[in-house]
């Protein structure tokens, strides 16, 4: 575990990182998520995401976010477990965690060249993809087809 925390990294390093990466001639993916019970579809949608790039950046949205965009009892995870799960994936560099409701203030600080969001999108329903284009990226759609739902995993482990 202590390789996955040396992966979580504050925005700041994370766009150091990142422009380390550009210089090295490499080019940089953006996938974002609550991740609030890790399962399959969240794996196959970050390495679908690590697909598009040379290096791959999560942004993890925090406790306060995940309350107010799922509801009452969530998260069931708290962020600091929930960053380090995802920065022990080997399809992932970095991990950063974020505060605030949507992700558009990483999206402005590393300016990625691919933003990857899951299968329950399309290139014109993500919520960042102008701001993404704005910024000289692309929208990329990955991962698996949505089967895999947080929501019922936990309703599962409830009953």
């Amino acid at each position: 575990m202590r390789a996955a925390a040396g992966k979580v990294v504050s925005l700041e390093e994370a766009r150091a990182r990142v422009a380390e990466a550009r210089a090295a001639g490499g080019s940089v993916a953006l996938a974002n998520g609550c991740f609030d019970v890790l399962h399959v579809g969240h794996a196959r949608y970050l390495a679908g995401a690590r697909a598009e790039a040379d290096v791959l950046v999560v942004a993890v949205n925090g406790d306060d976010s995940v309350s107010e965009l799922k509801g009452p009892g969530r998260p069931v995870t708290p962020e600091a477990d929930r960053t380090l799960l995802v920065a022990g994936l080997a399809c992932v560099d970095w991990v950063v965690l974020f505060r605030e409701r949507d992700v558009g203030a990483v999206i402005d600080a590393l300016r990625p060249d691919v933003h990857c969001k899951g299968t329950d999108y399309t290139a014109e329903t993500v919520p960042e993809r102008d701001r993404v284009r704005a910024h000289g990226g692309r929208i990329a759609i990955v991962g698996d087809p949505k089967r895999h739902d947080t929501r019922a995993l936990i309703e599962r482990m409830r009953s």
